[in-house]
């Protein structure tokens, strides 16, 4: 409770800022009485579901949009308090000069009044993110990008020169609110016409059930070589309470079997191979492995027991912190490692080929896209689907493709 009440009192500094900047620009007070109007629905809406509303069952669509339009108020008025801010470092000081140069002559007005410039550059800055917020909550959470990337590599056996494989993570079906453009999606996937379709984790938020009526939906996913996946650390179920461990088991369970019933062969600490003209590759799959307190259920050594050291291998492993900390200086060679969990924090800018960033680069090493080290790669999917901000911000979802192709000596 005291976390929150400092959070109140920070919020309330802001919200004054921001309020300042209205006011400079407009004295309509219709105007102002909708600015708080807004800011007490939001701000009641999302205390109620974070104290009313019990979580324990998981993270509901309604807690979602309450964190959302949240995010969406709170991010304007940062940038405001930001820039007013800014104004006062010349504001007070010049206050404290005129407080003792002017004395009685300034009738107790020290403070020069904002400026209406400043106020409406603030006004216009602050347009921009939350513009993009809510364009994320609406429309950036569906806009699905196809990426594709041509990997080369000296040892790949000669029959897998051109093979095409999709990568999808972090589906996270509990948080989906429209169908028909998941549907859209698979289509999607399926046009891609890749040999084999991997999944990398997160298939759920926290519970089997989220992904039965999606069922048919991926059951549609089709590829000649098949369709391969591990779990996240959200399948475990970890996240929300249960009645028993049994329970907790049993879901685990169920969601093995409807990802049989959908089509994917789970790889959980063990490697299949994929062969082609008398020729194969390693597939090998581990259950999650996460540093900072992640669920660390992966065994590498476990998986890989039955393949060959000599073996082009291509690793599923959820997390991208397991390659950075385990793989890379692994004794087996992992050519290619397929990774997921970050979703780019679904927020951030990009410019293809050229700018990337988002804040979520200060707590993975590796966060989206391809990076190469030791002569091995990763692949960081930003994700398929989304969690708890219920949108995307300039880190759209996505669907990859990677081409293998023989390296000429």
């Amino acid at each position: 409770m005291l976390r929150w009440v400092i959070f109140l009192i920070i919020f309330g500094i802001v919200d004054f800022y921001a309020f300042q900047t209205l006011r400079t620009v407009t004295k309509n007070n219709w105007i102002h009485i909708l600015y708080w109007l807004i800011t007490i629905l939001v701000i009641g809406n999302f205390v109620l579901y974070y104290f009313g509303f019990n979580r324990s069952d998981g993270f509901s669509h309604g807690h979602a949009y309450a964190f959302g339009f949240f995010i969406a108020l709170l991010v304007p008025k940062m940038v405001l308090f930001a820039i007013m801010v800014g104004e006062d470092i010349f504001r007070v000081p010049l206050a404290i000069f005129r407080y003792f140069t002017e004395g009685d002559a300034a009738k107790g007005n020290y403070f020069a009044s904002r400026r209406q410039f400043i106020s409406k550059l603030a006004l216009g800055i602050a347009a921009i993110p939350l513009a993009s917020i809510i364009y994320g909550i609406y429309r950036g959470k569906y806009n699905y990008k196809v990426l594709k990337y041509t990997l080369s590599f000296e040892d790949l056996p000669e029959a897998f020169d051109g093979y095409k494989l999709t990568q999808i993570s972090d589906i996270h079906s509990g948080s989906f609110d429209n169908m028909d453009k998941v549907k859209y999606a698979v289509d999607l996937i399926n046009e891609q016409e890749s040999d084999v379709i991997l999944f990398t984790g997160d298939i759920v938020n926290n519970k089997a059930e989220e992904l039965r009526p999606y069922t048919d939906v991926f059951g549609k996913l089709k590829a000649k070589d098949g369709l391969f996946s591990v779990l996240g650390n959200h399948d475990y179920g970890d996240y929300v309470h249960w009645e028993s461990e049994d329970a907790k088991r049993a879901n685990l369970e169920d969601l093995k079997k409807i990802q049989k019933d959908i089509g994917f062969q789970l790889l959980l600490n063990e490697s299949k191979y994929l062969e082609k003209d008398g020729e194969r590759i390693a597939l090998v799959g581990v259950e999650n492995w996460g540093a900072g307190g992640f669920k660390t259920a992966g065994d590498l050594k476990k998986a890989s027991e039955l393949i060959n050291k000599d073996d082009f291998k291509i690793l599923m492993s959820h997390d991208p912190s397991h390659w950075e900390k385990k793989v890379i200086q692994d004794a087996y060679h992992y050519h290619l490692t397929l990774s997921g969990h970050t979703h780019g924090m679904q927020f951030g800018i990009e410019i293809p080929g050229w700018f990337k960033w988002s804040p979520v680069k200060w707590r993975y090493k590796y966060w989206a896209g391809i990076y190469q080290e030791a002569g091995q790669y990763i692949n960081v999917n930003r994700g398929f689907g989304y969690l708890a901000f219920p949108g995307r911000v300039g880190i759209w979802p996505e669907i990859t493709v990677i081409e293998l192709k023989k390296a000429v000596g």
